[in-house]
């Protein structure tokens, strides 16, 4: 199993006008990116990893994110993990 962790910090205008998307409806596009970037990210990471351990292919990939905020920060945590497997060749 190998694991890549992510951190980015979430912007406190972003997050207002997140809010107010969220009272009125529609999407967040900041949001959005900051989620796509972390996922791009911690899955880059943890390819590096695999190839590190000489491995073909990642099976099984979980993604868990979490937001913590307080005192007017917010962070978003990610970590992705997986299998590393080494594939047979066809004989």
């Amino acid at each position: 199993v190998i694991t890549a962790e992510c951190v980015f910090g979430m912007n406190i205008f972003r997050d207002l006008f997140a809010g107010i998307r969220d009272i009125f409806g529609g999407r967040s596009e900041a949001s959005q990116k900051v989620l796509r970037d972390a996922r791009q990210t911690c899955l880059r990471e943890l390819k590096l990893e695999a190839n590190e351990l000489g491995a073909d292919a990642i099976i099984g990939i979980d993604l868990d994110y979490q937001e913590f905020s307080g005192k007017g920060k917010g962070m978003l945590f990610l970590v992705a993990s997986g299998t590393a497997v080494k594939l047979k060749p066809l004989s």
